[in-house]
């Protein structure tokens, strides 16, 4: 990984912290707690309050090997809008425009894969909340839409994922999240099992840090494993950054590295 794709990363999300920052409107106390979805795989059992749409934005690079081919993939915008609905129910629209290139025993391959992936359009339940050492629970679904997706990125088929999220408060500072659930897509007719636990913990009442595992077992091919920590910095009630890093524990992902901002827009 070149010093300049971590520019890369860090320089475009965290410069769009700076301005929205700036521009952003006064805070009151009455603001309702700031819970992203991003940066780590696992997803909040919480719903975006009613009436407020909430922006999680970023970019990433990742690597994975297999044998002698390397891929590198970088996203330079992972956007995932938020819409409070109602009381207990979000809706959830989301995209990402990134290139991927490929190197062969080393050498770089001309074709280069840009543009955006499937459209994701998805919505998220608050079933109950957390009460007498019972998790609080959510639901969240996605459909994954080909037609809207550039060339590169085209697929034959919508995907799919659906997962139960779960949330429990360990103590005044430390909290644990985990999913579980199932995914289809990639043209591939057969199921992936997948699952994730989320271990938080506040330093302060701004810095908060995670560590996580996660990964798919697939119904035809060798189960994935991955694992990544970082921090999360609350700028203001209303908006957030956040830096992350991980690989995989089985074999595939060498490195893994984003930084990205949340934001949610007054009423």
């Amino acid at each position: 990984m070149t010093i300049r794709k971590i520019y890369t990363v860090l320089f475009v999300s965290l410069l769009s912290g700076f301005f929205i920052n700036i521009l952003a409107q006064e805070d009151t106390n009455s603001t309702p707690l700031m819970v992203t979805d991003r940066p780590d795989e696992t997803e909040s059992s919480k719903v975006v309050p009613k009436g407020l749409l909430q922006v999680e934005t970023g970019s990433l690079y990742e690597t994975f090997d297999d044998n002698d081919i390397t891929s590198e993939r970088l996203v330079y915008n992972t956007t995932l809008l938020r819409y409070g609905l109602l009381e207990n129910l979000e809706l959830r629209l989301g995209w990402n425009f990134e290139e991927q290139r490929t190197k062969i025993a080393g050498i770089q391959r001309e074709d280069v894969l840009s543009g955006l992936s499937p459209l994701l359009l998805g919505l998220k339940i608050n079933i109950t909340d957390e009460k007498n050492g019972l998790p609080e629970i959510g639901l969240v679904g996605h459909l994954f839409l080909p037609f809207a997706a550039s060339d590169d990125y085209k697929l034959e088929t919508t995907g799919a994922d659906f997962r139960l999220a779960f949330s429990h408060t360990l103590s005044e500072k430390s909290s644990l999240g985990y999913n579980i659930g199932a995914e289809w897509g990639n043209d591939d007719p057969s199921m992936a099992y997948i699952y994730s636990i989320s271990y938080g913990y506040s330093i302060t009442d701004r810095l908060g840090f995670f560590a996580e595992i996660y990964g798919d077992l697939p119904e035809n091919a060798q189960a994935n494993h991955f694992w990544d920590t970082g921090f999360t910095y609350l700028l203001r009630p209303r908006i957030q950054i956040d830096l992350l890093g991980g690989s995989s524990i089985t074999a595939g992902q060498d490195f893994f590295l984003s930084a990205g901002i949340s934001f949610r827009v007054p009423n």
